[in-house]
């Protein structure tokens, strides 16, 4: 072999080392940064471990309510969702305690919180009438009751409704109203119709079975929002009432008193306006507690 063979033999053997050892560089340079990321999500994931561990540990507050959308029922896969459930999370997650939803028989609300069966009840739970009855937190947001009838209907005032059918969901305010008639814009009835569910006062209107149902105006919007159900509202209504949270009148533990001031603070503070606005237009006007004094 000539010298400029053995010249180019030595440099492509070198190049080669080069080619090589480059090669086992990028590998080990490689080799570092996969165990960077393993040691990134290994440590993430003993992070994310210790605040789930912290989450569990923390005391839990039974929260009881009946399927009342937007304020409290089911998504697609079958987890609480809704207005109230938002806000109670988070109000109690400020509070230190993680929140189980249930689902309850709402004519059974007030012997199930004073048994202890459940903390509070939350679902939409108008104070108006009913502040001898539990230990309150709230108002934390402003509802107007009122009255829905069909699209082609002839009552367009509460003083159309006299002789008429009515459907209401049992131990609901509108039930009271119209069976006591302490107001003096209430008609006579022909017939109050007390349903268990909320759903099914609007079964009946639908199919013609009375003229009128009564109950929150958010529950008669997403009504039709979810059923495409052609139900026109009152524009007087019933009545404008505070929502709260309901515990037992016995309850001495604080957590009434420190959900009120939590609640407050998340409506001043706009978290409760961001909640609010996922569900309802207009979100501001149900903040407006201010006037509702109790």
């Amino acid at each position: 072999m000539d010298l400029l063979s053995r010249v180019c033999s030595i440099f492509w053997e070198c190049y080669n080392m080069e080619r090589d050892r480059r090669k086992m560089k990028g590998k080990r340079v490689i080799a570092g940064i996969l165990l960077a990321g393993i040691l990134a999500v290994t440590l993430a994931g003993c992070k994310n471990t210790d605040n789930t561990k912290e989450e569990t540990e923390k005391p839990v507050i039974t929260l009881g309510s009946d399927s009342y959308p937007p304020y409290n029922y089911l998504n697609e896969d079958g987890v609480p969702t809704g207005i109230d459930v938002e806000l109670a999370t988070e109000a109690f997650k400020r509070m230190g305690y993680q929140v189980e939803v249930v689902q309850i028989n709402w004519e059974e609300k007030k012997e199930l919180v004073e048994s202890g069966e459940i903390d509070c009840i939350m679902g939409c739970f108008s104070m108006e009438g009913r502040l001898d009855d539990y230990r309150w937190a709230g108002p934390y947001i402003a509802s107007r009751q009122v009255v829905a009838v069909n699209e082609n209907s002839d009552i367009y005032k509460l003083s159309d409704l006299e002789g008429k059918n009515l459907a209401v969901q049992s131990t609901t305010k509108p039930e009271s109203i119209f069976l006591n008639r302490t107001d003096e814009r209430i008609p006579k009835l022909g017939n109050l119709i007390s349903l268990g569910h909320r759903e099914l006062i609007y079964t009946f209107l639908g199919k013609g079975y009375v003229d009128a149902v009564a109950a929150h105006e958010e529950s008669i919007v997403q009504y039709r929002k979810d059923y495409d159900a052609s139900f026109r509202i009152l524009e007087e209504p019933l009545m404008i009432t505070g929502i709260g949270v309901a515990f037992a009148k016995e309850d001495d533990r604080g957590i009434c008193e420190q959900m009120g001031q939590t609640l407050e603070e998340m409506r001043l503070d706009g978290i409760s306006l961001k909640i609010i606005e996922k569900y309802l237009d207009d979100p501001q006007k149900y903040l407006e507690v201010d006037d509702l004094v109790y």
